[in-house]
């Protein structure tokens, strides 16, 4: 039997932004539905929106409604019930909104007290600091911060000294939401959990291993934000590098809140540094230009529409990147990790595809490698590609036929979404699925010199057309050793 919820405060910096109203009061309100949310919780947006609490719910009830499955009006009107605003100015040279946060949280101090940072990085530390002065943190409390967690190590550091010297490590927690998928959990089950695959999950059987990220879509209206981020900002210092952790590594000798974060660390503290002239030959940048995408032409990055005006960082970003990583340990020694991600890409997918060797000796024309699929989305699954005769009389005839795990169609309960269980390990205080301190700076530490090079070449980004699979060197990168990019079933 569950434990019963617990009565928390979940305070939402950012309330208004598009993070909570796509994500997170969606997800807050299945919560709610599924019975996870004790009735004394209450969730607190704070922002510069001038809402009260009636103008807040009347704004989620119009934005949110659609996006969510109300078939209950009487639980919609329950979750909207927990809904406050409060607006505030950070800077601390207006005190009349902390003041008004501090009497709605006064004499509830015993409660789980969650601060959820859906703002900028830049804002952390200030805000961690003013909540300090308002006396709003408690022992009870936890914060979480979104990614990107700075643009580089000393901008990581920095941020994480602000907040550290408000919050103790563990009331701490470093938020990717791609760790709260179903099939990333899985993952996990799947290495731990069955006895076949451990012993062939190393370099005497697998032959490489590809993780991509793409996405359909491009920036419009966001070239403000993507001009300093680029793709391996946004995606591949978190995102992939997280999977690749979970592919590579070692079995935890528990599953509890700090040894499988153990694993991880040592695996990005493994990766081979990709430095100086190396940065050229293991890694990929591009931009995508004007093409179409699902039948409809696009514009290139440059002329997305309701963007500012494009400036010299607008021609240098990249909304592509490959990168060739190797984890120097015994498991993984010469098994390259293919990372890539792009925008504008034909389909949406995010896989990981582990590419097993052909067997020492084939007595069979026609076969081909074993290969295990684990799909993140559109649709979360597992496949597993097997070969198999097909039927009939004659010569023997091989075919690839895959054993296929749709969560959909498998389990009758609705799968749900990343941020949900995140946000409940966080009113838990689980932080098994989020990231230490250390785990960041070690990603940093890698990916910093790949950004300096980059950034210090003359060279632009390679350009592709808008709905193609990004650039030909990215194609060449897995092409030197005979590989190619895993494709097929995608479109």
């Amino acid at each position: 039997m569950s434990e019963t919820p617990q009565p928390a405060d979940l305070i939402v910096f950012g309330g208004t932004g598009d993070l909570s109203m796509r994500k997170l009061l969606p997800a807050l309100y299945h919560c709610d539905r599924d019975g996870l949310l004790a009735p004394e919780t209450r969730i607190i947006a704070m922002s510069r929106g001038g809402l009260d609490d009636a103008d807040f719910r009347g704004k989620v009830d119009a934005e949110v409604r659609g996006s969510v499955p109300v078939d209950d009006l009487a639980t919609w009107q329950r979750f909207l019930g927990r809904l406050h605003h409060i607006s505030i100015d950070i800077s601390g040279e207006d005190s009349t909104g902390w003041a008004k946060v501090t009497a709605l949280l006064a004499g509830h101090e015993q409660r789980d007290r969650v601060f959820y940072l859906a703002s900028p990085p830049m804002t952390f530390g200030p805000f961690c600091r003013e909540a300090h002065r308002a006396g709003l943190v408690t022992p009870a409390s936890r914060v979480v911060l979104e990614k990107p967690l700075g643009r580089d190590l000393a901008s990581a550091r920095h941020i994480n000294d602000e907040v550290g010297a408000i919050f103790h490590e563990r009331q701490i927690f470093r938020i990717d939401h791609y760790l709260g998928k179903e099939t990333v959990q899985n993952l996990l089950v799947l290495r731990f959990a069955n006895a076949f695959l451990e012993p062939i999950w190393n370099s005497l059987w697998i032959d490489h291993v590809q993780i991509t990220a793409a996405e359909t879509v491009g920036t419009p209206g966001r070239r403000g934000y993507y001009d300093h981020a680029g793709a391996l900002r946004d995606m591949v210092q978190n995102h992939l590098l997280q999977l690749l952790c979970l592919v590579a590594m070692e079995p935890p000798a528990r599953n509890d809140r700090e040894s499988i974060r153990d694993e991880k660390v040592k695996v990005l503290e493994s990766l081979r540094p990709i430095t100086g002239g190396e940065v050229d030959r293991f890694t990929v940048r591009g931009q995508y230009t004007a093409g179409v995408s699902g039948g409809v032409p696009v514009p290139g990055y440059l002329d997305e529409p309701d963007n500012t005006p494009p400036t010299e960082a607008s021609h240098r970003v990249e909304t592509f990147a490959a990168i060739r990583a190797e984890v120097k340990n015994w498991r993984w020694a010469g098994v390259p990790f293919y990372l890539r991600t792009g925008k504008r890409m034909p389909y949406r997918s995010s896989e990981i595809v582990v590419q097993f060797k052909e067997v020492p000796h084939s007595i069979f024309p026609g076969s081909t490698p074993n290969r295990l699929v684990l799909r993140l989305q559109p649709s979360e699954g597992i496949r597993l590609e097997l070969m198999a005769k097909e039927p009939g009389a004659g010569e023997v005839a091989l075919k690839p036929v895959p054993l296929s795990l749709s969560f959909a169609e498998t389990f009758t309960a609705r799968v749900p979404d990343a941020y949900e269980r995140l946000l409940m390990d966080v009113l838990a205080g689980n932080p098994t699925l989020f990231m230490r301190r250390d785990e960041v700076e070690a990603a940093w530490r890698w990916i910093d010199p790949i950004l300096t090079e980059w950034e210090s070449q003359n060279m632009l980004p390679e350009p592709y057309p808008a709905g193609t699979a990004g650039p030909a060197g990215a194609h060449e990168l897995v092409g030197r050793s005979g590989r190619t990019w895993h494709e097929e079933g995608l479109a």
